[in-house]
């Protein structure tokens, strides 16, 4: 492991994340005071300041950025996200949304809780997760009894930072430090393929730096109409229209309601975010594509018209259930489709209290905890491309049974599919299934007193990145009432589900942190000077043919 490189990477993520620090502070001056400000938002900046020139300037060398390779780029975007979460829980610790070191007559246990609430909400926004644990009973700002709405009664600077820290976080600090990151250190595909939840590495534009402009372009201006519809056609006040577009578009799910948007109780509000979390569950490649007027090649895309049966069948059998039971077919409807968007892409918005539904209801909507949306969109999830593909897999197994002879190719998009890429994907549906059990009979030990039902949804809830859970932590409640262990377990189970499983193993394989040997660079220099050998013998066949 090349230290220098992770320093080089972790120092300017550290020094890039004073922008949006910087923001967030004079807003909250300006809303709420300096003096909060300061106190909020100074000393994150002052840290992540200091922590990533100190990493720049003594830890790296001249030649850091030429000395990327993929490991380092693995390691260092895994890396980047707990460094990311714990920057951006200093200000919600030191601004005393939870109890942190400011709060007047505060306990050691209550601070220190106070962290944990803050390092979880942190973590919860920048993985897009939108599980919270703001609630009457951890946040000094809400007085319980007199304080109806806990999440607004809280300062609206910190608010707006809770939000952009889930804009940030939904397309990808890794692919976000490829506008300025990328002429620095250089490696830009290998960071790309390590962040891997980002949008596709089709090629866009020429160089990789133009394809990042142009993806984060098309998510500015996304953001941009649904803050605009939100505010003129829902009737929405500008802060909040600004924190749910900032909030839609990463299928993030924070509020600045206690109630979410049932809060607004309305029908535009509801079809108007209906509709952009449809479009980020979309790859965003694809949807560049239809922005370009290139509908044919998105309409053929076997994803794409997979992720359209795989909505109207959970919304038409949802749907069916609720009618069965009463519920009126307009209400059912437009409830069904909004929790479907809501869950399927991992949003986590609630409209209604849909862990109070018919049996069948649940299952479908934990179902689609698991599945996620689109590759290449901002949604969680194993991925529907990686379900389909698993389900080839399994079908081409079956097929050989009855023609061992014939081969059988795995495609997708009318192009084969490299066994390498298919490998890859049957590892990781085998790894989410070992590491989903495993969280459930740790989260079961940790939380005794949980039904079955709510341990198995946290569980595939973190791994998601959904949010709003079943049973006891369902969209009406907070994950507040959780004890500290669980908070930091399911907190890990984020960001193995943010950083797709694969690169957070590649992080805690003991392999990785192996110290390079001298012995290691003689090799690679032998195996060059092979490589040029074989050149040259190749050359002479030639010239002798």
């Amino acid at each position: 492991m090349r230290s220098d490189v992770l320093n080089l990477i972790l120092g300017w993520t550290l020094i890039a994340l004073l922008v949006p620090l910087a923001i967030c502070a004079a807003i909250t001056a300006w809303l709420d005071g300096w003096a909060l400000a300061l106190r909020a938002f100074v000393p994150a900046m002052l840290i992540s300041g200091g922590l990533g020139t100190a990493m720049l300037g003594l830890f790296t060398r001249t030649d850091s950025a030429q000395r990327l390779r993929d490991l380092e780029a693995f390691v260092g975007v895994g890396l980047v996200w707990p460094l990311t979460v714990f920057i951006g829980a200093l200000p919600y610790w030191f601004g005393g949304v939870f109890v942190g070191p400011f709060v007047e007559d505060a306990l050691l246990i209550d601070i220190l809780r106070g962290f944990v609430n803050s390092w979880f909400e942190s973590m919860s926004g920048f993985t897009t997760s939108g599980a919270t644990v703001l609630s009457h009973s951890m946040s000094p700002n809400c007085i319980p009894g007199t304080t109806l709405d806990c999440i607004n009664a809280q300062p609206r600077g910190l608010l707006l930072w809770r939000s952009l820290t889930q804009w940030l976080g939904g397309m990808g600090v890794v692919m976000l430090g490829m506008l300025v990151l990328s002429r620095i250190i250089g490696g830009g595909m290998a960071l790309a393929r390590a962040e891997l939840t980002g949008p596709s590495l089709s090629r866009l534009r020429p160089k990789l730096r133009q394809t990042a402009i142009a993806l984060w372009s098309l998510y500015l201006l996304l953001t941009l109409i649904e803050m605009l519809a939100l505010k003129f056609i829902g009737g929405m006040s500008f802060f909040d229209a600004v924190n749910h577009a900032f909030t839609t578009m990463p299928s993030g799910g924070f509020s600045t309601r206690d109630a979410s948007i049932a809060y607004y109780d309305s029908a535009t509000i509801e079809i108007i975010i209906i509709v952009f979390m449809f479009l980020a569950g979309v790859n965003f490649t694809l949807m560049w594509l239809m922005g370009s007027g290139d509908f044919k090649s998105a309409l053929k895309d076997e994803e794409f018209r997979t992720y359209l049966f795989y909505i109207f069948s959970a919304v038409f059998i949802i749907t069916v259930s609720l009618v069965l039971v009463g519920v009126a077919a307009g209400n059912a409807l437009l409830d069904t489709l909004f929790h479907v968007l809501s869950i399927g892409t991992s949003t986590g918005y609630a409209s209604a209290d849909y862990a109070s539904w018919p049996g069948v209801a649940r299952i479908i909507i934990f179902l689609l905890m698991i599945v996620g949306a689109c590759a290449g969109s901002t949604s969680g999830g194993l991925k529907l491309m990686r379900i389909r593909i698993g389900l080839k897999v399994a079908f081409r197994e079956l097929a050989r049974i009855a023609q061992p002879r014939k081969i059988h190719m795995i495609r997708m998009n009318n192009e084969v599919i490299e066994q390498k890429q298919v490998s890859l994907v049957v590892g990781m549906l085998f790894i989410w299934v070992i590491l989903f059990g495993f969280s459930c009979i740790v989260l079961a030990m940790m939380m005794p007193d949980a039904s079955f039902e709510t341990i198995f949804s946290v569980a595939a809830s973190g791994l998601g990145n959904t949010g709003p859970a079943l049973g006891a932590y369902g969209p009406t409640e907070t994950w507040a009432t959780m004890n500290s262990g669980s908070l930091i377990f399911t907190s890990i189970l984020m960001w193995f589900g943010r950083l797709e499983l694969l690169t957070a193993i590649i992080v805690l394989h003991p392999h990785s942190w192996r110290r390079e040997e001298k012995s290691d660079g003689e090799r690679q220099g032998m195996a060059m000077v092979k490589r040029i050998l074989d050149r040259e013998d190749d050359n002479d066949q030639n010239n002798v043919i």
